[in-house]
C-alpha cells in the first residue's frame, strides 16, 4: 500500500476520533442550552467511511 494512502487513512481516523470525542462532550455538557452547530456524528461517520475507502483503494482490492 502506498504511503500516501496510509497517511490519509490515519488522518481520517484521527478526525473521526476527534469528532467522537466532541460528540461525547456535547452529549454530556453541563449547560443544555449551549448548543453547537457541528453535526459531530455525521462528521465521524463520513471520516470513517473515507478511511475505509482509502484503505481499499490503497490496497487495490
Amino acid at each position: 500500500m502506498d504511503e500516501q494512502f496510509v497517511v490519509a487513512a490515519i488522518v481520517m481516523v484521527v478526525i473521526a476520533g476527534f469528532a467522537g470525542f466532541m460528540d461525547h462532550r456535547r452529549n454530556h455538557r453541563a449547560h443544555l442550552d449551549r448548543v453547537g452547530w457541528v453535526n459531530w456524528t455525521l462528521l465521524m461517520v463520513l471520516a470513517l467511511i473515507g478511511a475505509v475507502m482509502t484503505v481499499i483503494v490503497g490496497a487495490k482490492l
